[in-house]
């Protein structure tokens, strides 16, 4: 049996963006009272997109 081991957190890199207002508000509104911060939302939002482009490449769409 595998003993318990403390997850590693992956290396970041702070980047500073511009957000639109309206998008700020939206993902204000999309997480509030979820357990999800703002930065948290935007990185899986962010993979999302390029899991998405990275399928319509492999179906030779673009």
């Amino acid at each position: 049996m595998a003993g318990f081991e403390i997850p590693k957190t992956p290396p970041t890199t702070n980047k500073t963006i511009r957000f639109p207002n309206d998008v700020i508000d939206g993902i204000e509104k999309a997480i509030a009272g979820q357990d999800c911060t703002f930065s948290a939302f935007v990185v899986a939002a962010a993979r999302n997109a390029l899991r998405e482009l990275q399928e319509r490449d492999e179906d030779g769409v673009r």
